[in-house]
Formats: structure tokens, C-alpha cells, sequence
């Protein structure tokens, strides 16, 4: 499944107040997470009825809540909203029994695990950079014509 496409630009105050308000957040100012200042759907691709996701703190285990931001932008009207959520229990165990890649969306979360959500962008981009890398590796590159 696809990578849902929404983004949404962060309303910084409010996610700085969400942030400072949380138990086991950040706790001083000083101490919060740089944030960005758009914010891209985390969630495969869902319909309209759905709210766009996109984890902003992740708190250490085994506190476990994560802040997640939600919006809509119905009627060209965005609305959004900061809730602490517990993460998705699921596991995926491939050839290991002991270890495996937890989901990384919050609990309960509609559709398609993370495991089975694809961003062609980031792929794309990740395979450019491993060609970097060899042809750097390999000396065909400009770093490696370089040396």
C-alpha cells in the first residue's frame, strides 16, 4: 500500500504546548525536539473520512504514550488536533522468532500497518544514494576521481 500524500504545515504553538503539556514529555523548553515545519501523513493511503497522522514525540518505553498530530482539511478548512497515543502492538517476525519490526503507528490506527506502507519518494531516493555510494566506492565517482 501507498503512502498516504496529505501534508500539513505544524501550527508551532500549538504543537509546543501539546509537547510541554505531556507527563514524560521533553519537560523544559530547551529540551523539546526540533520540529518541522510541515508535516507529512504517516498512515498508507486512507479515504477522506480519515484523519491525516503524523507522529510528532515519541516517548522512551516503558512510558509508551507517543504525541500524534491529526487534521483534516475538509471544506478547505484544516483543523487539527494533539493527541497522546499508546504505539501499535504488532510485530512482524520475518526469519527470526526473537526479533522482529514493531509497527510504528499508534494504536488501533486505521489500515495497513507501517511494514506494509511504501514511500516510492523516499525508495527512490534511498537507491540514489546507494549508487552514490558505489560509484564512490568503486572510484567512478567525483569523490572518488578525487582521492
Amino acid at each position: 500500500m501507498l503512502q498516504c500524500t496529505a501534508f500539513s504545515e505544524l501550527p508551532e504553538m500549538g504543537a509546543r504546548v501539546a509537547l510541554m503539556g505531556l507527563a514524560d514529555g521533553p519537560g523544559q523548553a530547551s529540551e523539546a525536539p526540533d520540529l518541522d515545519e510541515f508535516l507529512l501523513c504517516e498512515l498508507g493511503e486512507h479515504d477522506d473520512g480519515t484523519e491525516h497522522a503524523a507522529q510528532l514525540w515519541s516517548a522512551s518505553a516503558p512510558a509508551g504514550r507517543d504525541l500524534w498530530m491529526f487534521w483534516t482539511d475538509a471544506d478547505g478548512r484544516g483543523t487539527f488536533r494533539f493527541t497522546e497515543l499508546l504505539p501499535c502492538p504488532a510485530v512482524i517476525h520475518r526469519l527470526s522468532v526473537k526479533e522482529g519490526d514493531a509497527c510504528v503507528l499508534y494504536d488501533r490506527h486505521p489500515a495497513a500497518h507501517s511494514w506494509d506502507v511504501t514511500d516510492p519518494l523516499a525508495d527512490l531516493m534511498a537507491e540514489r544514494i546507494r549508487e552514490e555510494v558505489r560509484r564512490d566506492r568503486d572510484g567512478g565517482g567525483e569523490l572518488g576521481a578525487q582521492a
